[in-house]
């Protein structure tokens, strides 16, 4: 794959992995749609990569339909085509059985599974129509087993998962492609907020490389580290009730 001057949609641009993308791409000299929340972004990356690519900026929420196809349509004004989608946008829970409510599952399978939904939902038409694009979702090695206390979150993943799974079967005959990224951890606003050891924690920067290198080289899935990329392949094959009996135990707490 190269970004030189492709335009790329890039969802969840404002902070974690998404905005070492966009110093990343902007470096490969992709032109760069940035969709976030927040638009305070727009300053600091400017400030940090100058004149190296093309950027522009949208503030969208992506659990809302309309924001997301009317932000697609001005994308498109601007830009002219979209050549490249990276679907990144995603929240976290770490809920307690004891506050089960389905307004935390709401949020996370909106953000999670619908918005990614709704990009695509509006992309296709195009993508189908000229007989290219490329969709890149990303997931979250979270998707292999029903984790404690991430159950909202494991189960949007593996919802992900599964969709581009299928969509990258339908859409091959088309000459659309789609690649699911399945990250570990990595540092990130959100993971900060853990209060357990994740093991093979990476940085942002580690993680941004080995997601561009793994687009380069066209993989349809590109998974990391690959400690945990082995260990969620054991976890599917583990026997249930060996599973229950590992997972039901405290995570270790999170050294000062």
């Amino acid at each position: 794959m190269n970004f030189k001057n492709s335009v790329v949609l890039l969802s969840g641009a404002s902070s974690g992995i998404g905005y070492q993308l966009v110093k990343d791409l902007a470096l490969e000299g992709a032109r760069l749609a940035l969709v976030a929340r927040r638009t305070d972004i727009s300053k600091s990356l400017a400030e940090q990569i100058g004149d190296a690519s093309e950027i522009r900026y949208y503030k969208c929420d992506v659990t809302s339909k309309d924001e997301v196809h009317n932000t697609i349509e001005l994308i498109k004004r601007d830009f002219g085509i979209i050549d490249i989608a990276i679907l990144n946008s995603g929240v976290s829970d770490r809920s307690s059985i004891l506050n089960y409510n389905s307004s935390e599952a709401e949020i996370t399978f909106n953000t999670n599974v619908l918005g990614p939904v709704y990009f695509i939902e509006k992309l296709l038409p195009d993508f189908i129509k000229n007989r290219k694009g490329v969709i890149i979702g990303v997931s979250s090695l979270a998707d292999a087993k029903g984790f404690p206390k991430s159950g909202f979150y494991a189960a949007s993943k593996a919802a992900l998962t599964i969709l581009l799974e299928s969509l990258r079967i339908e859409l091959k005959k088309y000459n659309v492609k789609v690649i699911t990224v399945k990250p570990g951890f990595v540092k990130t606003a959100m993971t900060d907020k853990n209060e357990f050891e994740m093991p093979f924690l990476m940085s942002v920067e580690k993680a941004s490389r080995i997601i561009i290198k793994g687009l380069k080289k066209d993989k349809r899935i590109i998974e990391f580290p690959w400690q945990l990329t082995l260990g969620a392949k054991i976890l599917k094959l583990m026997p249930t009730k060996l599973f229950e009996v590992l997972a039901s135990r405290e995570l270790r707490p999170k050294t000062k």
